[in-house]
């Protein structure tokens, strides 16, 4: 099968992993012989934005993919560092530690909302630009219907339910939620 790309970055937190995400890498996996998914916010500490570590969220994702699919499917992590110019080089880099300089590398994505503008910063790497996909979705109100206890099943696939079962027996879980808890309290007073 002749690919477009030797490679498709798709640049996101993944946190968690839902539907849109998956439609996304199964577009780009149409397109390209690998797929990298840049995984933002990879420093290792959680919080209630960023409650899952990188090496869980690689977990979580390969749980939705055949066995066939997961070896086309690479990882780079980004921490987080706030001055654009920074982290674009940051992104480079990595990229470039897992690909070569003649491979024909693009960038997949879609302008959400502001926070997309980083899809501007590499112009170097064509963009496959996807429209709002079915059901598209923001992860927040994910994340905070989970320290909820609940968890929407028609947001995610299967791999990403089951991972986000076995998470909440987890003290990790019961932490973020007590503080999501005493968060949500703060913003209302």
């Amino acid at each position: 099968m002749k690919y477009t790309f030797d490679y498709l970055v798709f640049i996101g937190r993944f946190q968690p992993f839902h539907l849109a995400h998956l439609q996304t890498i199964k577009i780009a996996l149409e397109q390209s012989q690998y797929v990298i998914l840049a995984l933002g916010s990879a420093q290792n500490e959680r919080n209630i934005k960023n409650p899952f570590l990188a090496t869980e969220r690689e977990q979580m994702i390969l749980s939705n993919f055949s066995q066939a699919d997961q070896h086309r499917i690479k990882f780079v992590h980004v921490i987080d560092v706030y001055n654009d110019e920074k982290w674009q080089a940051l992104v480079k880099s990595l990229i470039a530690e897992v690909t070569q300089s003649a491979d024909r590398i693009g960038l997949i994505g879609h302008f959400k909302d502001d926070s997309s503008y980083y899809l501007k910063f590499f112009p170097e790497w064509p963009l496959v630009e996807l429209e709002s996909l079915k059901g598209a979705m923001s992860a927040t109100p994910i994340r905070e219907a989970y320290y909820r206890g609940e968890i929407d099943e028609t947001a995610f696939p299967a791999g990403t339910i089951a991972f986000l079962k076995q998470f909440q027996f987890t003290d990790t879980y019961k932490q973020l939620q007590k503080h999501f808890k005493n968060h949500d309290k703060s913003n209302l007073s």
